[in-house]
């Protein structure tokens, strides 16, 4: 018996995984609500309540696992406090998520992600889930990553896309992608997967794709729907992909959110074949047919109790200020560069950037203020982090300044991340509650930062002889 930490218990696979796990290992749950509606066969459970934006939540959440699960995607539209592209913000969470593990000790990751096609380039969807894979492995954490193709299950997102085109139309354009070959797997051979991955003691780190028995094209998978549900929708085939119309359509049938269809849409381009190797385990061949799946999915749902559990919050865990804001950016990371080194750019980097309207006074070599011409006070002051743990991360703390809030915050920041394995900076400003109201915050001071930060990442980009550019300290 292993002591297993598992996230996302509360989804589509993680609650399916978490009741599995939890009759043959003892279960750790981590989830973001104080009391979670869980089934009630997870009533047991020691469940922590923690935010994995937050890497010392992270840290504590995790303490005392060997094996952790990682069924996180940051793929639905995020809340008024949160900005960033779904890909930056899986980014961080996963970077966090492999750090925390690395300092407890963690022995194994097992993660969830996407079958990847062998040529041609990436959609955003299926970057994200590759840059994902490296980034739980980028802390010296053992990952298996099972790469898998579309899950058939009653919640499942993408099949419920599939599931109510067919319902909701009667006749339909089907693009080029419906012709795309992919191999779906029904959530029983997928949890059958996640457990072998978590018990196998002569499985390997690396990628295993885990797929169902059958190569389907979309079109067929459509049609194979609508017998399921006693349909005969008329399927006409349009010879182009049309990326853009096929995300109109499917958002308006199906209901979905389009920041959730879209980057699903632009992956069917791509052959999501399972590729097999010899030395695969047993466990990652997929048994049920398509067929089956689905009727297992359209069956009658059994009825299952649900209660509410009361999770576990740490003595020292922070209450974090709300509202606050969390904005996530990805810039390039120059060679040999630290996140002191970035970070020390950065502060010199803007007055020539911002023509003065923006200068950085320093009062010492640990605090620095953002100060305009036009305003009396200054605009946001910062003081470096005492003590970073590694060379990767740099933190700049909140003190004060005309745009934060004047309620105290000791989390507000912000910090640089340097990702080895993705070749990338993160900058996130973290637990901020500005001053402005909501409206007027994200009017002006949300996308100024934001513009700011993009202009900084191309001048990284044209940095010349990397570190050696960030040699100065900032003035």
């Amino acid at each position: 018996m292993a002591r297993v930490a598992v996230t996302g218990v509360t989804g589509f696979i993680g609650r399916r995984v978490a009741v599995e796990l939890s009759r043959r290992h003892s279960l750790i749950g981590l989830v973001r609500r104080r009391r979670p509606r869980v089934p009630s066969a997870l009533a047991g459970v020691d469940f922590r309540s923690c935010d994995l934006f937050a890497l010392e939540d992270a840290e504590r959440a995790l303490a005392g696992a060997e094996v952790a699960v990682y069924l996180i995607h940051s793929m639905s539209p995020a809340t008024r406090g949160v900005q960033g592209s779904f890909d930056d913000l899986d980014l961080l969470l996963a970077d966090n998520f492999a750090r925390a593990c690395a300092k407890n000790g963690v022995r194994r990751i097992v993660y969830v992600g996407g079958l990847i096609p062998e040529a041609g380039e990436l959609s955003a969807h299926l970057r994200s889930r590759l840059e994902v894979e490296r980034a739980l492995g980028g802390h010296g954490v053992p990952v298996v990553a099972l790469r898998a193709g579309l899950v058939v299950g009653r919640e499942g997102s993408s099949f419920q896309i599939v599931e109510r085109l067919v319902r909701r139309l009667p006749a339909m354009i089907c693009p080029a992608w419906t012709d795309t070959p992919c191999q779906p797997i029904a959530i029983d051979d997928l949890l059958r997967a996640v457990v072998g991955a978590v018990e196998d003691p002569e499985v390997k780190p690396g990628a295993i794709d885990v797929a169902g028995p059958e190569v389907l094209t979309y079109r067929e998978m459509l049609e194979r729907t609508a017998a399921q549900l006693g349909k005969r929708p008329y399927l006409a085939r349009f010879p182009l992909f049309t990326p853009k119309l096929s995300r109109l359509w499917v958002s308006l049938v199906t209901g979905a959110p389009r920041d959730l269809v879209a980057p699903l849409v632009e992956s069917l381009a791509h052959p999501m074949v399972a590729k097999r190797r010899p030395s695969d385990p047993s466990w990652a061949q997929g048994r049920v047919g398509f067929d089956q799946a689905l009727a297992a999915a359209f069956a009658p749902a059994a009825q299952i109790d649900e209660v509410s559990v009361e999770a576990s919050v740490a003595p020292d865990a922070v209450d974090r200020p709300d509202p606050s804001v969390l904005c996530v950016q990805r810039l390039p990371l120059p060679a040999g560069a630290t996140a002191a080194a970035v970070a020390d750019e950065y502060l010199r980097w803007l007055p020539t950037a911002t023509h003065a309207l923006v200068r950085v006074r320093s009062e010492d070599a640990q605090r620095f203020h953002f100060e305009s011409p036009l305003w009396s006070e200054p605009l946001l002051s910062f003081r470096r982090a005492d003590e970073e743990p590694s060379p990767d991360r740099a933190r700049l703390y909140v003190e004060g300044g005309a745009l934060a809030s004047t309620a105290p915050s000791d989390t507000a920041r912000l910090e640089f991340r340097c990702l080895g394995a993705n070749d990338c900076v993160l900058t996130a400003v973290q637990d901020f509650v500005p001053r402005l109201s909501w409206s007027a915050y994200a009017a002006t001071q949300a996308p100024s930062h934001a513009a700011v930060m993009r202009a900084f990442g191309r001048h990284l980009e044209g940095a010349i002889g990397g570190i050696q550019d960030f040699s100065r300290p900032p003035g």
